[in-house]
């Protein structure tokens, strides 16, 4: 086994292959940030910072030791708070883009295109999550708690939006936003990531017209589930609700029918909503078109002992020939991969519960904890390209023992490939019944008060 202090010559080596060191300090110096040469400069920080989170959230106290330095926990804390949080999400953009090009140059140049493109378009997956961070009055602010939970008894909830790649599974960028706002009124501030030739998926709750019609416009494809509350109707040639001439218009598609392409597969026309929604602005409603046309399909999943699924689709994929309606389904079905996603950032790398106990302190730690997760995904692409497997097939926690426990410079073993097994489910229910400590339903000052006047009277 390595000496653990080797661990920070490989961070610097794996950041310098996709993000070499003057590049970081070009980052810092782009936004403005100055600093004076000390023992924890802010390269040498940010190295402490991802070998921190490298090891599963450390404590700093055990992270000296991994560190083999010697430093005080205020100066790593002070310096921790000096690194700009623009900076640091300037270095996840680039390093993202440097490590999914490199691992598509890889897929092409080993003749694996087909599996890192989809149709010859570049997939992408957005999706939403939580995290929790201490409770503090400045991220109660920020974040705020679930409703449900009473005052001091409940920890801040950072809602996370994501966009992942979906062949490499790197995080290409993370919002930390309050936990009561809807995802839609902020994926449009990570359309300028995408471009011509990409293809987004997402489930139900960015399916709108405004979304795709944004989409369009910087020539992003799209594929959703349709949104519960769009009426879809696959007879051909049926009226819209504003052509229906009867009195009950209830269930009635607002969409104009345009033609049929299949089965339960038709091109419609859908209408821009009356009023724009609160989050837009007037410049970017006045570039939304009045129509937009969108395929619609449907299609059902059938499982051995449990009851189907049907799934409607809305996607402007507008070519049968070329997107096929089954490839269409299969492609959806790839919207999975981030439940997986964050599961891995979440319980592998110990993401549920951050320690920073101030709000740009979070964002800081959600930008390390991408970029963290990316460098592991580097290994699973490469060993994926070596062992000839999909790199969705290589084991992340393998991929992470391997990043953490060896030196600079070795090449990359054959690592763990985990089985495919298409038509697992398993109920979503506990064993372990260990944590049994009854919940918190007052503040913890007014249970300390109680338990002493019990106490005092039991004197």
């Amino acid at each position: 086994m390595a000496r653990v202090s080797s661990i920070l010559r490989r961070i610097s080596s794996d950041l310098e292959q996709y993000f070499p060191q003057e590049s970081v300090l070009a980052a810092f110096r782009e936004v403005g940030h100055a600093w004076r040469e000390r023992q924890l400069g802010p390269v040498r920080t940010l190295h402490l910072f991802i070998l921190q989170v490298l090891a599963c959230n450390t404590a700093m106290s055990h992270l000296r030791q991994m560190a083999g330095e010697v430093f005080s926990l205020a100066a790593y804390c002070q310096a921790r708070a000096r690194l700009p949080l623009a900076a640091l999400q300037i270095l996840l953009r680039e390093s993202s883009a440097a490590m999914r090009s490199a691992a598509m140059k890889a897929a092409e140049d080993g003749a694996e295109q087909t599996a890192a493109l989809w149709h010859g378009l570049r997939a992408f997956l957005v999706d939403g999550s939580s995290t929790l961070t201490p409770d503090t009055s400045d991220l109660q602010k920020r974040f705020g708690q679930p409703r449900g939970c009473k005052d001091g008894c409940g920890f801040p909830v950072p809602k996370l939006l994501a966009l992942f790649d979906a062949f490499t599974g790197m995080v290409v960028e993370m919002l930390g936003l309050p936990l009561y706002t809807h995802e839609q009124s902020h994926v449009w501030m990570l359309h300028p990531l995408l471009g011509n030739g990409d293809l987004l998926v997402g489930d139900r709750g960015f399916c709108s017209f405004i979304h795709l019609a944004m989409l369009q416009a910087r020539g992003v494809k799209a594929c959703f589930r349709c949104h519960q509350r769009q009426n879809v109707d696959f007879h051909p040639g049926r009226k819209s609700r504003e052509r229906f001439a009867g009195k009950d218009k209830t269930g009635r598609p607002t969409s104009q029918f345009v033609r049929r392409l299949g089965k339960h597969d038709q091109i419609v026309r859908w209408k821009r909503p009356p009023k724009a929604p609160t989050w837009m602005t007037a410049e970017q409603w006045a570039a939304i078109p009045q129509w937009l046309d969108v395929r619609e399909l449907r299609y059902t999943l059938q499982s051995n002992g449990q009851r189907s699924h049907t799934i409607t689709i809305a996607t402007t994929l507008l070519d049968p020939t070329r997107y096929p309606k089954a490839d269409v389904a299969e492609l959806y079905g790839m919207r999975w991969r981030v439940e997986t996603r964050f599961s891995e950032l979440k319980t592998t790398l110990k993401m549920r519960k951050l320690k920073s106990k101030s709000p740009e302190g979070v964002l800081k730690e959600l930008a390390i904890y991408c970029l963290v997760y990316n460098m592991v995904r580097a290994v699973t692409a490469a060993a994926g390209l070596r062992q000839k497997v999909s790199p969705e097939r290589i084991s992340f926690i393998d991929a992470l023992r391997w990043l953490l426990w060896t030196e600079p410079g070795a090449p990359i073993p054959n690592l763990v490939v985990n089985p495919l097994r298409p038509n697992r489910h398993e109920p979503r229910v506990v064993k372990d019944r260990e944590d049994t400590y009854t919940k918190m339903t007052r503040p913890r000052n007014e249970l300390r008060k109680a338990l002493k006047n019990r106490q005092n009277e039991l004197k």
